[in-house]
């Protein structure tokens, strides 16, 4: 799409208006991708014409026929130039046979229970291990906030392990130096330190819930009584806890049961992107969304939001607005029930809206549950509970818990750190794995207030802006290379374990905070069973300690939920929305890159964000209607101001973006950090006040006058502007449960030309649900980690040369300012008859004898007549040598049962044939069939929707046949006779008969 973006000349203004003026006159539904594919952009037809090969312009427009002799000229030169370009010689490689058998097989990928940080939260995951390295990460089972999902995140912090930008040295001011050093420095401070008490000691910490780590603490302030512990982090939940010590008088966050929810109201509340529980939510999500032929009528869902988010746009009723609008909505559900005090006046969309919702909630027999957003605060936290109160969710759809990060031991946050450092108060500081120099807020000037710390220390995993501040820096362990701990989101423990020596040398956080503690890093595998050996001591420890290391989870850890408490009278409650302004401004976490810790990760950049799809970059989003006001047209460079600090970035356009809201992202504008990282995009710390808060007032966009590149992909792999979404509401799905397979035309069993090859043994099939899909790219990132898939950084993604072997197609319909938005991924449908592979003058594409279309690279030229002849557009082609082989680091990651590709060869899924063949294996030498559901795929395993379904479609009775034998079933572009092994079940949503749009998605005749 940034194609686009460089070549028009139009103002947006002409682009917005013609995408109006042709959903005007349209008598059907309409689905699109971007703006330009929806008003006919002459750019947007260039952007197409140039995925295929340049010699088909060659021909005269007017040509009828062309002879051979003019043919092979024009081919000639194609052919020549594919070879030259698939010519690169193959690296080296030496066989040795095996003369001895080993004892294990090596290469068997051998599983390890850990816990993945999350914003100080643990993630259950089981590591891959390939001979000693880890190479993958897959949820673990039994953990309740991964229930063997995982999400981008968790799946590219394998990438971040062996990232050669990690800081590998300790370091004082520019100089390096040994670990004893540092440890003679450490020892002498807290020693002086100790005699005063640690008067002027702090110690700054990232979010935590780790037992250990909190114990260290402990032990720390009781050897230094005067000294004081703080923590930072930018996505901390200080708001929720804040607002259930209002609403209940003790520190108390909201756990939500969904599987006993039937009404979810969501206020700028995403759950999908942010939080610890969001696995488990998403899982339970779609289990409640599933529609089922006489089943149970799946959750509802309402939102209400400043910023575009996934979980409004999976939204079976989403009202968009300024942040005011959104608190204004928030107050008037609780006036309506009976919670809070008077009712602010709303409009007539947004009355009907919350007619709706107070509808549903109140509706006897219904479960309802409300959820808000940090950006909402503190006082909207306790309204929410009261309002759950009142709705009887605590103990059915919600249970109240005390949040698992809150401990005596922490007992300040970064203003209050910030203030003693300016009054001089702190002589030493240590900070551990927390970077406020980048993101704290920029007024808080904590830069300056750290230059007046004569001795200050940084652990972290990054030699990065805040390392750069102070005297010593010191690499820090990454949690695969570590001991510890952490609590899970309600407050079950489980075990950070080791799966590889520090690559650089690094100290675990445990290691340091014992030095601070005990003066010494001791052992932290011993530190840490300190913790549990005081907790669950006896003689059956040592039994309990190993049955954690093995399922990564410690028993009976769980919080449990608060008693019943009078709810707070809540008329003090009752808050006036902030006053709205023209430009009002909402600031999110990034979807993909969080809060910028993993900034540097080249998976999480160039992975689509799921709405705007832009890689690479962190625009000002922006809805209709405002940009077309304000004459912005997409990647313009606009100055952000808001008060008196101001960023620069580019403008964005988002169908459905609440107008009147410029939207921006958190993650990007990193000045040290990584060759990845640096100087993307812009730092929304900057524009924040003191508090975190944002400066009263309206925002303002200025206009530079220049284009900025913006890597975009959603115009990518068009198909043509062929239907392939399938959906309707429950209403029309209740009476016409195969409303999908009315559209178009499908072949049936017969009508073929050529003879159906007999699959009599295994044949392979996978189906997804788009019911069940929310676009969060776990399987995006899930499947490049799994098949060594390179990145290809912007400019070539720019261009359509993005490498993933999965994208997840993100459509449009209805109208411009509230869109339906609707998920469908995308990957080789295995076609039975195949269009790729009737054109590949070399037979490097082939199919097997159970029905997957594979790739021989060794044979591949490059002649990309594959990927010009596939109907879906889901081959990558190797440009160049993406892949980087000088870097062993980055070696150590690639997955040794998967071939790395070179330059000028074609790559595609594979439906991960390298675990087909390993259970076949398996099976083999255990004398036993393959079992259902005992292939998992890396797509597959990573959805935390459990989407995707994988298996034999010959039997019967296994689960990937039952799914295709749904009435939901159907297969994309089945007119063209292709043939697929991939199909889809078509997504069915819930909206609220009285703001039901209506559609016309199982009308044939509109297709």
């Amino acid at each position: 799409m940034s194609a686009i973006v460089d070549q028009q000349d139009d103002p947006s203004e002409t682009i917005v208006r013609k995408a109006r003026e042709r959903l005007e006159g349209l008598t059907g539904p309409e689905y699109w991708r971007s703006l330009e594919e929806l008003a006919g952009d002459p750019a947007f037809e260039v952007f197409l014409r140039s995925e295929f090969p340049q010699q088909a312009s060659v021909l005269p427009e007017n040509a009828t026929a062309v002879d051979r002799r003019s043919f092979l000229q024009l081919m000639g030169a194609s052919i020549a130039l594919a070879g030259a370009a698939g010519c690169t010689r193959q690296p080296p490689e030496k066989i040795v046979p095996a003369v001895k058998a080993p004892e294990y097989r090596p290469g068997i990928p051998l599983g390890f229970a850990t816990t993945t940080p999350s914003d100080g939260f643990g993630i259950g995951a089981v590591a891959e291990s390939h001979d000693g390295r880890p190479t993958k990460l897959e949820g673990n089972p039994e953990h309740p906030a991964s229930l063997g999902a995982s999400d981008a995140r968790q799946q590219a912090s394998i990438l971040e392990l062996y990232d050669p930008d990690r800081s590998q040295v300790i370091r004082n001011g520019r100089e390096i130096r040994p670990l004893g050093d540092l440890e003679y420095a450490l020892q002498e401070l807290l020693s002086r330190g100790e005699r005063g008490g640690g008067r002027n000691m702090r110690v700054l910490v990232s979010t935590t819930t780790s037992p250990t780590e909190h114990r260290l603490l402990e032990e720390f302030r009781r050897k230094y009584p005067r000294a004081r512990v703080h923590a930072w982090s930018p996505v901390a939940r200080s708001s929720e806890i804040e607002g259930g010590r209002l609403a209940l008088g003790m520190p108390a966050v909201t756990v939500a049961q969904l599987p006993a929810t039937d009404i979810l109201a969501c206020f700028d509340a995403d759950f999908i992107f942010n939080g610890p529980d969001r696995l488990r939510l998403i899982r339970q999500l779609s289990e409640r969304r599933r529609a089922t032929p006489g089943g149970p009528e799946p959750l509802r869902l309402y939102a209400a939001e400043s910023a575009f988010s996934q979980t409004g746009a999976i939204a079976d009723a989403r009202i968009a607005g300024n942040p005011s609008r959104v608190l204004r909505l928030l107050n008037a559900l609780a006036a309506r029930l009976g919670v809070g005090a008077g009712a602010p006046a709303l409009d007539e969309r947004e009355g009907a809206w919350l007619d709706s919702l107070a509808a549903d909630l109140v509706k006897p027999g219904k479960r309802g549950l409300v959820l808000v957003g940090p950006s909402l605060g503190a006082e909207a936290y306790a309204l929410a509970v009261a309002i759950n109160m009142r709705l009887g969710a605590p103990g059915t759809s919600c249970d109240l818990i005390t949040p698992p990060e809150d401990h005596p031991a922490i007992e300040d946050g970064l203003e209050a750190l910030v203030r003693d450092m300016n009054r001089g108060a702190v002589d030493s500081l240590f900070i551990v794995e927390a970077n406020p120099a980048y993101d704290a807020p920029a007024s808080l000037a904590f830069g300056e207030a750290l230059a007046k710390v004569p001795h200050s220390f940084h652990l972290g995993l990054y030699d990065d802006e805040t390392a750069a501040l102070c005297r010593w820096h010191i690499p820090a362990a990454h949690y695969l290379e570590s001991w510890g701990d952490l609590r899970a989101f309600d407050g079950s423990a489980s075990l950070v374990q080791p799966l590889i020596r520090p690559l650089y040398d690094g100290i675990s956080r445990v290691e340091f905070l014992s030095l601070l503690a005990r003066g010494t890093q001791g052992n932290p595998r011993e530190v840490v069973r300190e913790t549990w050996e005081s907790n669950f001591g006896g003689a059956s420890f040592e039994a309990r300690w190993r049955e954690s290391l093995r399922d990564g989870t410690i028993a009976g850890t769980r919080f449990p939920p608060l008693p019943p408490a009078q709810i707070r009278r809540f008329d003090h409650l009752r808050f006036e929305a902030p006053t709205e302004t023209s430009l009002s401004l909402a600031i999110r976490p990034h979807p993909m890159i969080g809060d910028g810790r993993m900034a540097n990760n080249g998976w999480l950049q160039e992975c689509p964000a799921p709405l705007t799809k832009v890689t690479w970059e962190n625009p000002v989003v922006l809805g209709t209607a405002t940009a077309e006001s304000m004459g912005l047209a997409n990647g313009d460079s606009v100055i952000l101001r808001i008060g008196d600090r101001q960023v620069q970035g580019a403008a964005w356009i988002l169908p459905g973006q609440a107008e009147g809201v410029a939207a921006a992202y958190m993650g990007y504008g990193r000045r040290r950090v990584g060759k990845v990282a640096e100087g993307r995009g812009f730092n929304t710390a900057e524009l924040l006040l003191a508090d975190g808060s944002l400066p009263p007032g309206p925002a303002s966009l200025e206009p530079t006058g220049e284009k900025q590149l913006v890597a975009c992909t959603q115009d990518h792999g068009t198909l043509e502007g062929r239907h392939i979404v399938r959906w309707a509401d429950w209403e029309k799905y209740e009476k016409d449960p195969a409303f999908a397979q009315h559209i178009g035309h499908a072949p049936g069993p017969d009508d073929t030309l050529y003879p159906l090859y007999p699959y009599e043994g295994h044949a392979w099939g996978m189906t997804i649900d788009t019911s069940s899909c929310v676009g969060c790219n776990a399987c995006v990132v899930g499947c490049q980690a799994e098949n060594n898939i390179p990145v290809v950084g912007p400019e070539q993604v720019a261009m359509g040369r993005e490498m993933q072997w999965i994208r997840i197609d993100r459509y449009f319909s209805g109208d411009l300012e509230e869109p339906e938005v609707h998920h469908q991924p995308m990957l080789c449908q295995h076609c039975e008859q195949a269009p790729c592979e009737v054109v590949c003058p070399v037979n490097a594409t082939v199919h097997d004898e159970e029905g997957l279309n594979l790739m021989v690279y060794n044979r591949c030229v490059g002649t990309r007549y594959c990927s010009n002849n596939c109907p879906y557009k889901v081959r990558r082609f190797n440009f160049f040598q993406y892949q980087d082989r000088d870097t062993e680091s980055l070696a150590l990651q690639r997955n040794p049962d998967v071939t790395v590709r070179t330059r000028g060869v074609m790559e595609k899924c594979t439906y991960c044939i390298q675990r087909i063949n390993e259970t076949r294996s398996r099976a083999k030498s255990e004398g036993r069939e393959i079992r259902d559901g005992e292939i998992v795929t890396a797509c597959q395993q990573a959805c935390p929707a459990d989407a995707i379904t994988f298996g034999d479609i010959n039997d019967p009775d296994s689960a990937v046949s039952q799914n295709r034998a749904d009435p939901r079933n159907y297969a994309v572009l089945a007119e063209l006779n292709t043939r697929p092994r991939t199909t889809y079940l078509a997504e069915v949503r819930n909206p609220p008969a009285a703001l039901r749009k209506e559609t016309a998605s199982h009308d044939e005749e509109s297709h």
